[in-house]
């Protein structure tokens, strides 16, 4: 690492020849897939973007010029070359982002990592420089999927208008985003990449005319002159040039003089300037190139040298989920499936492969996703919509007013929902629960174990007049969790043996098994505890009020946002029906979460078993008139 172990900053890389260039490349892939084989993360898009990123900082100025990236999960190359060497931490607490992190460097701008945002930001930042008379270079790299989004379209629009205001927009052409990429621009775009560019026919043409004598120049300028012509018929780039757009490329993504050729152009302009560049994703490393599936789009800890996991993490609710969608499918020829270029990381893969031809992947397009399901649903299929938990905020109107408003019979699966850790603020799935419930209509079930995920996957494709949502959590799923008893569509997973128990414990979710803790840790204080799952938390099922009113004390417990959440349902729901029983409600606070394991964030937040316990116990204590230390009343039996 002689020369990437010398770069502090973008002005490094100027005094480098174009042999040292090349090395430092090479430097930076054998970095890459050192650090991330220990740490896990986004390792073939970066692998993709090294010489790009190189050419991006060597002719623009950063921070003074803003480049901006999207997807950001290929900042990796970004941020070595920013100062930021120290991956040993990666996606961990204290550790290095995922994505960039205005917390982290200057050089970085936008830290959401919902795609496709990136032309909106660039839009903005360039009409900013022009009031304020500023010279700075906006600079967007858009790729790995992120075009097939709606929004850069609307942007797109937009940037044309302005004929005079400098904008570069780096479209990073690696046909894929998790997977090859879909659809009429993919295919536009592959029809460059695979046609012979006009400035390749053009300069053989000169070579040839201006070998011919006197009527040489004139034909070739005359041909010059029928640029555009041309470019249609040679490069149908046209479509970009037809919106206002000049276009550069294709260029060759990993030649970095042709890179640095292409940009410089761009950057002298004046206009908004699209710079296509042709990239390999995980280029340089053998099994990323073989993994057809995704060139290990993202990797947990692997062996750098063969590319295979570390270790096995057994079954989890994805893969659950999977299973089960494919034995609905042998059983329904009604159900089909609905992606939004994530085809394998929401376990839609094996239906896939079983009903090639009942599979649909939209692209980065959850929205268009949504409005398709509820024509699908018209047409007489029952969809289902598999996507992260906060990727659906993206489709919220869609779900409102096209699907519910419409009685579709559409089930979104939302997997990574609640506290997902590692990936940060962007990604956890902590606000579905509460934006939900103001879908007239809607139900939404928590499955709390895989037995549940298998039963209400099967409960909401029933549903024909209505959207149903159900939503778990990322990683490993635990041991089942027995009910004792079911009340009105609710589960009781413990209840004591007093007339009048203290507390109503509402678990939602995968947070049965803490809850169950929470209520040995109440019990051990002579606290009783009643656990319920109400298995479907929207709407609120009618027999929570009626049990509720045995108790002292309600506690609802849910990985999403506390406002506006299923503890804020259930407590308009006891009053509506005349419930005057104290209520506390134990979820995600309304903030942004800094990326850490799960477990370190659920710590920091106080959604632990001993954290809800003690604040329970006091509140119990307080009924009682009893005071004595919460923090002694909860501490844990030693041996």
């Amino acid at each position: 690492m002689a020369l990437l172990t010398r770069i502090r900053g973008p002005r490094d890389l100027d005094r480098l020849s174009p042999e040292q260039l090349d090395q430092l490349a090479d430097e930076i892939r054998t970095f890459l897939v050192d650090a991330v084989s220990k740490t896990g993360g986004h390792l073939g898009p970066n692998l993709g973007v090294v010489e790009l990123t190189i050419a991006l900082h060597r002719v623009f100025d950063s921070p003074k010029d803003k480049v901006l990236w999207d997807t950001g999960h290929q900042s990796y190359v970004h941020k070595l070359l920013t100062g930021r060497q120290d991956f040993s931490k990666l996606k961990m607490k204290g550790g290095l982002s995922g994505y960039p992190s205005q917390a982290e460097s200057e050089h970085d701008v936008i830290e959401n990592s919902h795609a496709s945002t990136v032309l909106g930001w660039a839009d903005g930042l360039a009409k900013a420089n022009e009031v304020l008379k500023k010279d700075d270079h906006v600079v967007a790299v858009i790729g790995d999927g992120a075009l097939t989004g709606g929004m850069a379209w609307e942007a797109l629009n937009n940037i044309a208008a302005a004929k005079d205001r400098p904008l570069v927009i780096v479209v990073n052409d690696n046909e894929r985003s998790y997977a090859p990429t879909i659809g009429g621009l993919a295919n536009h775009l592959a029809t460059l990449r695979t046609t012979d560019g006009y400035e390749r026919f053009l300069a053989r043409g000169k070579d040839i005319l201006e070998r011919t004598p006197v009527v040489g120049k004139p034909l070739y300028e005359t041909l010059h002159g029928a640029k555009k012509g041309l470019k249609d018929f040679i490069a149908p780039q046209g479509m970009f040039e037809d919106l206002g757009l000049k276009y550069v490329g294709p260029i060759d993504g990993h030649d970095i003089e042709a890179l640095e050729s292409a940009l410089t152009r761009a950057k002298r302009f004046g206009g908004p300037v699209i710079v296509h560049c042709l990239t390999e994703k995980g280029r340089g490393y053998q099994p990323a190139l073989q993994d057809e599936a995704d060139r290990f789009h993202a990797v947990g800890k692997i062996h750098p040298d063969t590319g295979l996991p570390i270790s096995s993490s057994g079954a989890d609710w994805t893969g659950v989920f999977a299973e089960e969608m494919v034995a609905l499918g042998k059983e329904r020829e009604d159900v089909v499936a609905i992606t939004a270029a994530m085809l394998q990381p929401v376990g839609l893969d094996k239906f896939a492969k079983a009903f090639p031809e009942r599979v649909f992947d939209v692209g980065i397009a959850e929205q268009h996703a949504a409005v398709s399901a509820a024509g699908l649903a018209t047409g007489g299929l029952h969809p289902v919509f598999a996507v992260y938990a906060t990727f659906l905020n993206r489709a919220f109107d869609q779900v409102l007013m096209d699907v519910a408003l419409h009685k579709c019979g559409v089930t979104f699966v939302l997997d990574r929902a609640g506290v997902t850790g590692t990936d940060g603020a962007s990604h956890n799935g902590m606000w579905d629960m509460s934006i939900l419930q103001v879908v007239p209509g809607l139900r939404l079930a928590a499955p709390r174990d895989a037995d549940q995920v298998r039963a209400q996957l099967r409960e909401a494709v029933e549903v024909t007049d209505a959207p149903t949502v159900v939503r778990f959590s990322k990683g490993a799923v635990g041991p089942a969790v027995p009910a004792l008893r079911r009340v009105g569509g609710m589960d009781v997973l413990r209840e004591p043996d007093s007339e009048r128990p203290d507390v109503l414990l509402v678990s939602v979710g995968a947070l049965a098994p803490m809850c169950l803790e929470i209520a040995d840790l109440l019990d051990r204080q002579g606290i009783s505890t009643t656990v319920v799952d109400p298995r479907w938390v929207k709407p609120v099922d009618e027999a929570l009020a009626p049990l509720a009113e045995q108790h002292r004390v309600v506690v609802t417990v849910e990985d999403n946002s506390r406002v506006g959440g299923v503890g804020s349902a259930v407590a308009q729901a006891l009053r509506d029906a005349g419930v005057d029983v104290p209520l506390r409600d134990f979820g995600i606070p309304p903030r942004f979460l800094d990326h850490a394991s799960r477990a370190e964030v659920m710590a920091e937040i106080g959604l632990t078993a001993p954290d809800i316990a003690r604040q329970v116990t006091g509140l119990v204590s307080r009924l009682d008139g009893r005071f004595e230390s919460s923090a002694q009343a909860v501490e844990p039996a030693r041996d």
